[in-house]
């Protein structure tokens, strides 16, 4: 049974937290783009790690509710995104918006299936 309340919440944090940490970086992306990205894409990884294990505190992982909350916050990155790289100061083309940022959202849903599937390995 998914925590619905709780993946929201945390869903917000999985988009508010890689976005705080972006901004000190922005120098960065002008002078090494490549670096930046890659800087990014990290902490995303190292968000939904957090988050997840936050989740799931005192709870079994299950691999298809971990899948679940993972699309969630996939969706819910997109959306968050969506006015300020449609509209806002950083306005980009749908296609450049995807590849440089939009699908390294999918790291939530590939994370946490992959993590979720190790821990049933694991015993846990």
């Amino acid at each position: 049974m998914v925590l619905w309340r709780r993946a929201v919440l945390l869903g917000i944090l999985s988009w508010l937290i890689p976005f705080i940490i972006s901004f000190p970086g922005l120098p960065l992306k002008k002078a090494n783009a490549p670096l930046f990205s890659t800087l990014m894409y990290l902490v995303v990884l190292l968000t939904a790690g957090a988050l997840l294990t936050r989740y799931f505190r005192d709870r079994p992982v299950l691999v298809r509710e971990a899948l679940i909350v993972g699309a969630i916050w996939f969706v819910m990155n997109l959306i968050f995104d969506y006015p300020m790289f449609a509209f806002g100061p950083m306005k980009m083309t749908a296609l450049a918006y995807y590849s440089e940022i939009g699908l390294a959202y999918l790291t939530f849903p590939a994370f946490a299936f992959s993590a979720a599937r190790l821990a049933k390995t694991s015993g846990s």
